[in-house]
């Protein structure tokens, strides 16, 4: 298991801007998963949910909704950095998405993150990183994202 990188203050979380971390541990992207998360957003196409038509397709196996990839962040990112002695952390939105290769059913995907701006908005620290998701036995990512937080003190 991958080290977790713990910020213990705002002070920590300024200082941090520029460090790498990760890579994560890896997680599995089964059918259940991208079942369940068609289910949750009624997103049902074939290519996600129907595995005997997506074998037929151009990836031989159904894949995962980019959307999917996007919202493993909160898992990821937990794995490879931690914030405590926030009284609060909430997610703030993206700044840039992007899914330059797709992730099949039953793949292992794992995150590497940097902390590309930390600064203060208010009474919050409002902290940038740069995620980027692997899967496993290949060299392009999966998702690359900048995920905006912002953790109150």
């Amino acid at each position: 298991m991958t080290d977790v990188r713990v910020f213990s203050s705002s002070d920590e979380l300024l200082a941090g801007v520029g460090e790498e971390l990760g890579p994560t541990d890896w997680l599995t992207v089964d059918q259940d998963r991208i079942d369940l998360f068609a289910r949750a957003t009624g997103d049902h196409q074939w290519i996600h949910t129907d595995p005997e038509r997506a074998a037929a397709g151009p990836f031989g196996t159904t894949i995962a909704h980019g959307y999917l990839t996007l919202s493993l962040l909160p898992v990821l990112v937990p794995r490879a950095m931690r914030v405590e002695g926030a009284t609060m952390g909430v997610n703030y939105g993206v700044n840039k998405v992007r899914f330059p290769a797709p992730v099949p059913s039953g793949s292992r995907v794992r995150a590497r993150v940097r902390i590309a701006d930390a600064t203060y908005v208010g009474d919050a620290i409002q902290v940038t990183t740069a995620v980027t998701v692997e899967r496993e036995g290949t060299d392009k990512p999966v998702c690359a994202a900048e995920s905006v937080s912002r953790y109150f003190f």
